[in-house]
Protein backbone atom coordinates (compact mmCIF):
# COMPACT_ATOMS: atom_id res chain seq x y z
CA UNK A 1 0.00 0.00 0.00
CA UNK A 2 1.60 3.18 -1.22
CA UNK A 3 0.95 6.51 -0.30
CA UNK A 4 0.44 9.07 -3.36
CA UNK A 5 2.25 12.18 -1.89
CA UNK A 6 0.97 14.79 0.70
CA UNK A 7 -2.78 15.23 1.16
CA UNK A 8 -4.23 18.86 0.17
CA UNK A 9 -4.85 21.23 2.58
CA UNK A 10 -8.23 22.99 2.07
CA UNK A 11 -8.64 26.33 1.52
CA UNK A 12 -10.93 27.49 4.56
CA UNK A 13 -13.10 31.40 4.13
CA UNK A 14 -12.99 33.33 7.49
CA UNK A 15 -16.68 33.98 8.99
CA UNK A 16 -18.55 36.59 8.49
CA UNK A 17 -18.57 38.58 11.97
CA UNK A 18 -15.15 38.77 13.17
CA UNK A 19 -13.24 37.82 9.75
CA UNK A 20 -10.74 35.16 11.31
CA UNK A 21 -9.74 31.90 10.15
CA UNK A 22 -9.31 30.51 13.55
CA UNK A 23 -13.18 31.83 14.33
CA UNK A 24 -14.26 29.83 11.60
CA UNK A 25 -11.44 26.66 12.18
CA UNK A 26 -13.58 26.66 15.71
CA UNK A 27 -17.01 26.53 14.09
CA UNK A 28 -16.11 23.32 11.73
CA UNK A 29 -14.58 21.41 14.80
CA UNK A 30 -18.02 22.30 16.72
CA UNK A 31 -20.16 21.41 14.11
CA UNK A 32 -22.40 18.18 14.57
CA UNK A 33 -24.00 16.14 12.07
CA UNK A 34 -23.45 19.69 9.09
CA UNK A 35 -25.03 21.60 11.87
CA UNK A 36 -23.10 24.58 10.83
CA UNK A 37 -25.87 27.40 11.76
CA UNK A 38 -25.96 26.63 15.12
CA UNK A 39 -22.11 25.65 15.82
CA UNK A 40 -22.07 29.16 14.45
CA UNK A 41 -24.74 30.72 17.07
CA UNK A 42 -22.77 28.97 19.89
CA UNK A 43 -19.64 29.93 19.17
CA UNK A 44 -20.36 33.55 18.75
CA UNK A 45 -22.15 33.67 21.86
CA UNK A 46 -19.10 31.91 23.15
CA UNK A 47 -17.00 34.97 22.12
CA UNK A 48 -20.12 37.08 23.54
CA UNK A 49 -19.23 35.72 27.16
CA UNK A 50 -15.80 35.85 26.81
CA UNK A 51 -15.54 39.41 25.38
CA UNK A 52 -18.22 40.02 28.66
CA UNK A 53 -15.37 38.83 31.02
CA UNK A 54 -12.62 40.85 29.36
CA UNK A 55 -13.98 43.95 27.84
CA UNK A 56 -10.32 46.03 27.48
CA UNK A 57 -8.95 43.90 24.99
CA UNK A 58 -10.33 42.58 21.24
CA UNK A 59 -12.07 38.94 21.51
CA UNK A 60 -9.85 37.46 18.51
CA UNK A 61 -6.66 38.19 20.49
CA UNK A 62 -8.01 36.56 23.76
CA UNK A 63 -9.39 33.52 21.55
CA UNK A 64 -5.13 33.65 20.02
CA UNK A 65 -4.26 33.93 23.50
CA UNK A 66 -6.48 31.18 24.92
CA UNK A 67 -5.41 28.83 22.22
CA UNK A 68 -1.62 29.54 22.52
CA UNK A 69 -1.87 28.72 26.01
CA UNK A 70 -3.11 25.32 24.52
CA UNK A 71 -0.62 24.67 21.79
CA UNK A 72 1.56 21.72 22.84
CA UNK A 73 5.13 22.42 21.69
CA UNK A 74 6.51 19.07 21.68
CA UNK A 75 4.58 15.08 21.56
CA UNK A 76 5.51 11.42 21.32
CA UNK A 77 5.55 9.60 18.14
CA UNK A 78 5.37 6.19 17.66
CA UNK A 79 9.01 4.82 15.85
CA UNK A 80 9.11 0.95 15.31
CA UNK A 81 12.83 -0.13 15.53
CA UNK A 82 13.53 -3.88 14.92
CA UNK A 83 10.34 -5.62 17.07
CA UNK A 84 9.56 -2.45 19.78
CA UNK A 85 7.62 0.52 19.48
CA UNK A 86 9.50 3.21 20.93
CA UNK A 87 7.47 6.92 21.92
CA UNK A 88 10.17 9.15 20.48
CA UNK A 89 9.81 12.89 21.59
CA UNK A 90 9.74 15.47 18.03
CA UNK A 91 8.40 19.30 17.85
CA UNK A 92 4.89 19.84 16.55
CA UNK A 93 4.12 21.75 13.20
CA UNK A 94 2.51 25.37 13.43
CA UNK A 95 -0.74 23.17 11.57
CA UNK A 96 -0.94 20.28 14.24
CA UNK A 97 -0.20 22.39 16.64
CA UNK A 98 -3.24 25.04 15.97
CA UNK A 99 -6.07 21.29 15.06
CA UNK A 100 -4.62 20.00 18.50
CA UNK A 101 -5.44 23.22 19.95
CA UNK A 102 -8.91 23.27 18.49
CA UNK A 103 -9.58 19.83 18.93
CA UNK A 104 -8.69 19.41 22.68
CA UNK A 105 -10.49 23.20 23.49
CA UNK A 106 -13.54 21.68 22.19
CA UNK A 107 -13.21 18.16 23.44
CA UNK A 108 -12.48 19.65 26.97
CA UNK A 109 -15.69 22.15 26.74
CA UNK A 110 -18.16 19.10 26.05
CA UNK A 111 -16.81 17.32 28.91
CA UNK A 112 -17.59 20.15 31.68
CA UNK A 113 -20.85 18.50 33.73
CA UNK A 114 -24.25 20.18 32.45
CA UNK A 115 -25.32 20.80 35.72
CA UNK A 116 -23.35 23.71 35.95
CA UNK A 117 -23.34 25.17 32.42
CA UNK A 118 -27.20 25.31 30.44
CA UNK A 119 -25.42 25.93 27.02
CA UNK A 120 -22.35 24.82 25.47
CA UNK A 121 -21.85 28.25 24.27
CA UNK A 122 -20.88 28.85 28.43
CA UNK A 123 -19.25 25.75 28.47
CA UNK A 124 -16.74 26.48 25.52
CA UNK A 125 -16.65 30.50 27.07
CA UNK A 126 -15.51 28.80 30.66
CA UNK A 127 -13.06 26.59 28.99
CA UNK A 128 -11.94 29.68 27.00
CA UNK A 129 -11.25 31.42 30.28
CA UNK A 130 -9.57 29.01 32.14
CA UNK A 131 -7.15 28.70 29.08
CA UNK A 132 -6.63 32.40 29.32
CA UNK A 133 -5.85 31.86 32.82
CA UNK A 134 -3.71 28.51 32.08
CA UNK A 135 -5.76 26.10 33.81
CA UNK A 136 -8.78 23.80 32.18
CA UNK A 137 -9.23 20.64 30.50
CA UNK A 138 -7.39 21.81 27.38
CA UNK A 139 -4.43 23.10 29.43
CA UNK A 140 -3.78 19.68 31.35
CA UNK A 141 -4.05 17.72 28.70
CA UNK A 142 -0.99 19.85 26.88
CA UNK A 143 0.37 19.31 30.21
CA UNK A 144 0.00 15.68 30.13
CA UNK A 145 1.40 15.34 26.53
CA UNK A 146 4.43 17.55 27.20
CA UNK A 147 5.57 15.19 30.54
CA UNK A 148 4.88 12.65 28.18
CA UNK A 149 7.42 14.15 25.76
CA UNK A 150 10.35 14.87 28.83
CA UNK A 151 9.76 11.21 30.02
CA UNK A 152 10.65 10.06 26.56
CA UNK A 153 13.25 12.05 26.40
CA UNK A 154 16.22 9.26 26.22
CA UNK A 155 14.75 8.42 23.02
CA UNK A 156 15.18 11.40 21.49
CA UNK A 157 18.22 10.02 19.43
CA UNK A 158 16.02 7.70 17.66
CA UNK A 159 14.01 10.66 15.17
CA UNK A 160 13.78 10.13 11.93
Amino acid sequence: MSRKGPSKTRKITSDTIYHSLTVSKLINYVMKAGQKNVARKQVYQALELLQKTNSKTDVIDLLDQALDNIKPKIEVRPRRIGGAVYQVPAPVRAHRQDSLSIRWLVGSARQRPNKQYHTFAEKLAAELIDALDSQGGAVSKRVGVEKMAEANKAFSHLRW
